[in-house]
This record gives structure tokens, sequence and C-alpha cells, in this order.
């Protein structure tokens, strides 16, 4: 992603998000536990895909990670540095901003105020020290006692959905900042401190949820209206309350909801199970492997160890064995795999759902099952021979090595997909490197032109802010506040480089979300965002890859729609939207990434100043588009998959069986008898019968982009529409209605898979 939201009032969400993440956010690991949990809070994005074909889940928006360009160079004497003047001819050119990420000694050495006074983390002067967690948990659980008083009292004076929204609020403010820090700081006392605080609410979440009182009183308003009028946005973000409460089974008897509190239980139980067996390597022995390739893998005695696909070995058969032996089927991980999607389909039936998917995909973009396999069988249909002419491609590529080939194999295609765009074989295709673009994007000019960027679409800046001692969980982090016309809309803190013990995760976390407070006042948002960017040295700033930068673009899309939204209530602000709206921001964002006129406006080099050749621009640009379709197509594999998982039950079939059927219908590229690629695919806990989301997300950004930005992408009117059309309204309307009304047009399957067919073809 995808990918961390913060607590759902219906509160069953929130207690499971919590455990979710405990149990399988870990360092190292590429699965952002946001995208594990998709629902409408714990604002976490990154874009996450898994490939079948590599060798660990990953992030989609770090695919190009693995090619940096380092930014290190031969050591230079610090007088001699200051002669060379990298630093110097910088900090005379570059803006305060751009100084401020690309100097590293002001980001190594921020800078304090010697006269501010001393406060925790975030400003909260109670986390100076790990403990102050317990007291804000404290309270946070006495606050919950006097509202849930409110909203069951006969003398209520205020909107109950007013009153729910500050409960939310009074639970995310610890919960969500617990979070992060139990996840991003570096510290272990901070982090396990925060872990226990997240812990507590969790309970007190779980407690909330078979509150009945509280369920009647907000259904009651929900039917009959409230004492207070209220207008479409009260009454639609009430019915998400409501919603939330029911899917844990608040509203069925009482022997049901027992029966529903005990299967979430027992699917987290079985979920964690199957995630962390979906990384385990296998084990053969040596002698039912070839003696010429067994060196390539690890070797334990007389057998040998398969710790993934092996996707960039340049011998074939080294990526068919390593294929066929790490997905061979496991029948542990088939029962657990059978368990969880059992028991998702019996909660979904007692809690008056058809399907799995039907609770799933409820109140969406998408808004049902249907809509999803429309739209995902006529991008399929689309993409058919797209897609086999990427094959076509491939196998030329293949036969250059051997001219006796003769097809395609589902080990081939992450390899000669590198292959093409590293441009091993065609130098006359590319003919490009990471490094040809890294020193024309340092990370202060690339900030440089996102502030650009916006003061330009939505006339807004960014200011970089002086922090008091305590503030920061790390000397790196650097605090941004966003403002226009004088007036300050929120916060973002920018925790961008690499260090030991850090998650490889490229996330968005919503700390404090927006609401109008009762006074008049707006409670700024304010949010973190995680990348792993490479650090500053004495020699250069931090270089990014151009892959790196439509990351940064993208987090950054989602750090906007954050602090632009106006909603009344923190509850639906920013990102805290339908799962398949969530991402339509940030992927827009790399829209503009990838436009030549937006990055001529600010890419040049660190050193010599001068702008970016067009030529180099045209070539990524070209470069990504290769092979697209192929890559989309088994996008939409996956989310056929998983929608025909979560779909009508009894299967009648095995999940290896199943996926056969699914893979040959979708997919180019057969399914290979005995392999059972399900059993890896770790998502299937996390998304759910979401994983079409991003893919629809894709498609309404391309729609985005055609009608509104392709002629100009700095213009202010689209950008002012699009502000007060979308990113202002967050989660506070329906996902379809704010789109169709944006967009001035109906949006079907049809017109979603066209839109994004055009940008498949580079015609966007």
């Amino acid at each position: 992603m995808k990918r961390f939201y913060p607590v759902n009032i219906g509160f069953r969400t929130f207690h499971q998000q919590i455990k979710l993440r405990r149990l399988f956010t870990k360092p190292c690991i590429k699965i952002c536990v946001s995208s594990v949990a998709l629902n409408r809070h714990f604002s976490n994005y990154g874009n996450f895909y898994v490939n079948p074909n590599t060798d660990t889940t990953r992030s989609t928006s770090a695919r190009t990670r693995s090619y940096s360009c380092s930014s290190t160079s031969p050591h230079i004497g610090k007088g001699d540095q200051i002669k060379q003047g990298w630093l110097r001819r910088g900090v005379a050119t570059w803006s305060p901003l751009a100084a401020a990420f690309n100097n590293c000694s002001s980001i190594k050495r921020p800078s304090f105020n010697l006269l501010s006074q001393k406060t925790g983390l975030f400003g909260y002067k109670v986390l100076q020290e790990p403990d102050g967690f317990y007291l804000l948990k404290e309270e946070a659980m006495l606050e919950t006692d006097k509202l849930v008083r409110e909203a069951t009292s006969q003398n209520r004076t205020r909107k109950m959905v007013q009153i729910f929204d500050e409960l939310s609020d009074t639970l995310c403010k610890v919960a969500d900042m617990a979070e992060f820090v139990r996840i991003g700081h570096p510290q272990n006392r901070f982090a396990k401190a925060a872990e226990n605080a997240s812990m507590a609410i969790s309970g007190l979440v779980e407690k909330l949820n078979t509150n009945r009182e509280l369920y009647n009183a907000l259904k009651k308003v929900t039917q009959e209206g409230d004492i207070v009028l209220t207008n479409p946005v009260d009454e639609h973000v009430a019915e998400l309350f409501l919603f939330d409460f029911e899917q844990s089974g608040i509203h069925v008897d009482d022997l049901m909801r027992e029966r529903a509190v005990a299967l979430n239980e027992y699917i987290l139980h079985i979920g964690s199970h199957f995630v962390n067996g979906t990384n385990q390597p296998k084990s053969v022995l040596k002698s039912q492997l070839p003696e010429n390739i067994r060196q390539c893998f690890s070797i334990e005695g007389e057998s040998i160890l398969v710790t993934g696909l092996f996707a960039d070995s340049e011998n074939d058969l080294v990526r068919e064995a390593a294929y066929k032996i790490y997905l061979f089927p496991d029948s542990h991980q088939a029962k657990l795999l059978d368990e969880l999607l059992i028991s998702r389909n019996e909660l979904a039936n007692l809690c008056g759902f058809p399907t799995y998917a039907h609770r799933a995909v409820r109140g969406s973009l998408a808004g049902d099952p249907q809509t999803v396999k429309e739209f995902l069988d006529i991008l399929s249909d689309g993409l058919r021979e797209r897609a086999q002419n990427d094959y076509n491609d491939m196998l030329q590529l293949k036969r250059s090595k051997n001219r006796y080939e003769s097809q395609i194999m589902p080990w081939d295609i992450p390899y000669y997909t590198a292959v093409a765009k590293q441009n091993s074989y065609r130098k006359e295709r590319f003919n490009i490197k990471n490094s040809d673009f890294c020193p024309y994007f340092s990370l202060g000019i690339c900030m440089e032109g996102l502030n650009n960027l916006f003061q330009s679409l939505f006339g807004t800046t960014f200011d970089v802010e002086e922090c008091c001692p305590g503030e920061l969980w790390h000397k790196d982090v650097i605090k941004l506040s966003v403002h226009e016309e004088g007036s300050i809309l929120g916060y973002i803190y920018c925790d961008f480089f690499e260090r030991p013990g850090k998650p490889h995760q490229d996330c968005h976390f919503t700390i404090q979300g927006g609401r109008q407070l009762e006074n008049g006042t707006y409670q700024l948002p304010v949010v973190v965002l995680m990348l792993n960017l490479p650090s500053p040295t004495w020699s250069s700033p931090s270089l990014l890859t151009p892959g790196m930068v439509d990351n940064l673009f993208h987090e950054m899309g989602h750090a906007m729609h954050s602090m632009l939204a106006r909603t009344p209530y923190q509850h639906v602000t920013g990102t805290r939207c339908a799962t398949d709206l969530a991402e339509v921001p940030s992927i827009l964002m790399e829209h503009f990434s990838s436009d030549p006129r937006v990055v001529l406006q600010f890419a040049k080099h660190y050193q010599t100043g001068a702008p970016i050749p067009h030529s180099l621009i045209e070539k990524w640009n070209a470069s990504k588009q290769l092979y697209s379709a192929s890559e989309t197509q088994l996008q939409v594999f996956y989310a056929a998959l998983d929608q025909v998982f979560h779909g009508e039950h009894p299967l009648n079939k095995s999940t290896t069986e199943i996926l056969a059927d699914v893979q040959n219908q979708y997919y180019g590229i057969p399914h290979v008898p005995n392999t059972a690629w399900q059993l890896r695919f770790g998502h299937l806990v996390g998304y759910g019968a979401k994983y079409y989301a991003y893919l629809m997300s894709r498609a309404v950004a391309s729609c985005i982009w055609q009608v509104y930005f392709k002629d100009d992408p700095f213009s202010s009117s689209a950008g002012e529409r699009y502000r007060r059309g979308v990113l202002a309204h967050g989660g506070s309307r329906p996902p379809r209605e704010l789109i169709q009304d944006f967009l001035q047009r109906q949006v079907t399957p049809t017109t979603l898979a066209e839109s994004l067919l055009n940008d498949i073809d580079g015609k966007v």
C-alpha cells in the first residue's frame, strides 16, 4: 500500500487492527500492517502488491528500491569538502525548504531554540518519558466513560454523531499515536509503553463493542432522526458508525453475538498463523535437484533449503526449481486457509451478509461484489491481447539466450521484465541507469518541486518548523507546517531516512485527525510520513532514484489528503474513507511525478544546477510503460481470486483447484500443476475481498488526470476544483456520489476499465 487506520466506532474494527498489527508488523518485513487490515482507519498507506514470481511480498511504491543508487563517494575531509562546495553551493542556491532536506548538518543536528521549553513526543509534555502513555490512556478511559454516559442520557443536548465522533477522537488520539510509536520509535522502552497503551485501548474497544445501550441509542437516531437538526453529512457519518458496530454482530441475539465474537478472535488467530507460514522456506533432499544448480541454494547436510523464488537468477533451471519447490502445496497452510475462508463466511452470514465479499465491499466506491467482478472482467478482456504482446516480447528476450525456447513460464516473467527494464539485452531501447537520474533528484529539490506544485494547484506552501526538545523521536525527522494565506492547515512529520531497526515500510500515519470543534476552531490534522530513503552524507545530499521520487509523490498525496480535508468529523477526515477511494489522491500524484512538464520544473543537478535532460525523462516514462499490461493482468488475477475465495460458500473445490481455474481464466500464463501460490499469498488475510481496490483507485485517478490535469498539470482552477470536490470531503460523502459529482459523469465498471486501459496504452 497499502497502506494505518485509526479506531472505528463501531468499535470492533480497532480491536482487530491492533491485534493484527502486533502479530504481523515486524521490522524488515515489507508488509505494512495497515495493508494487512484494510478498513476505514489506521491510515498507513503504501501501495501493496504481491508477485508469486518474486521472493518477497513488497510495496509497489518501493519496487525500484533494489536499484537505488548510492549517494556515497570517496572520503572527503571537511576542509576539502567545503572547498569542493556542494553544501556551500547548495545553501547559496536552494530555498530554505530544499536546504533543510539537503543540508546534512541541519538534518543530523536539528536546531532547537535554547529558550524553548522541553516537551514530549508530538508536543505532548507527558510523553517526555514512556510512562506518559499510561497517563494518556487513563485520561482517554475517563473521557470515554463520560461520553458514553452522555450518548445514552435522556437529557442529551448535542447531536449523537458529534458525541460519537468525540468518543472516536478521544480513543484515536491515544491509539493512533501509540501505534506509530510502537512501530517507529527507535527506543524499545517507548515502543513497549506504546504497545501497552494500544492493548489497553483495545480492551476498552472490545467492551464498547458489547454495549447494547450505546448501540441502541445510535440506531434509534439513524432510524427515527435526532433530537437536534442534522444534515446529510451527519446522517451519513452516523450510518458509518452504525455499520461499524454491526460488522461485529452487536445487532443479533446474544447467542449469535457470542459466536460472532468468537469467530472474530478465531479469524485473527488463524490469520496470524497463515501469514507466518507464507514466508517459511521449503526443504528438499539434495538428490532431488540437478547437481549443477545445488550450489545456488542454501545447503544443510543432505538437504537444500529454498527460501524464495530466486526470480533474479539468470539460470532458467534455478528459477524453475525454486518456483516448483517453494510453491509446492502445504497441507497445513491449506487447512489454515480453508478455516479462514469458512470462518469469514460464517461471520458475514451471522451479521446479515450473503458473503464475506458483500460485508467487505459495502460502502465502497464499488458498492457490491457484482460491480467488482464486472470491472475485473471488462479489464481482463481488454488486457488479454495487450498482455500477450508483452509475453511475446519476453519470449524474444528468452530466445536471445536460447533460440529453441518455445514458451514463457511463470518463473520467467519477473526475470525478463527486469532484464528489459534494466536493458541488459536491448540497449537501443532505453540505455539508462538509475545512477543517471539520481544527481538530478536530491531530496531537497524534490520537496521544493512538491511545494511549488501544491502552491500552483492549491495555494498552499510548506514551512520547516523549529521543534521543541523532546518533540521528535529521531534526529533525522523534519517537521513541516502546511500554510495557506497565513493560516496553518496541519503538520507533517517527515521521517524519511533509513536507519537500523526502522521498518522497511513506506507509510502514512494519521496521528491526529482534523475535525470541527464546538468553539468554532478546527482541530488541525497531524500525520507522519515514513520512508526509507538513503541518508545524506558529507559528500552529497540524499539522492533519489526515479522510483523513489514516484514513491515520495505518492505518499505526499496521502499527506495532502489529510491536510486539505475539512470534514466536520475526524472519523471521516482525509484518508479515512473507503479503501478504493483512499488511494486515489496518492496514485494521482504519480501522474504528476511522471509528467515531463512537472519534473522539468524542479529536477536539477545537485552540484551544477543544470536541469535534467528531457530525453532522460522520456526514457524513464517509456520504461515504466514497458510490460504494464502484463503486470496489470497479474493484479486482475489476484483480485479475481480474492473475490472468488470470499464469494459464495461452500467453495466445492480445493483452493488450489480454484486457483488453477481463476488463473487460466484471468492470467495469460497457465497454472503449473502441483503449485499452490495462494498458500503464499499473505494479503488474503489483510485485504479480504478488497484486493481489487488498488486497481479501481488507479482507474479513478486516471479519469481525474485525463479530465482535469492532462492539459495543464499546474492549473490552479483544476486544483481548486479537485481540492473542494474530492480532498475536502474525505469519507464524509458516499464514494461513488463524490466521484461522479466531481467528474460530472457516471462511474461504471466500463468507464473505469476503459480509463485504466488508456493509462496502460500511454494515452493519459
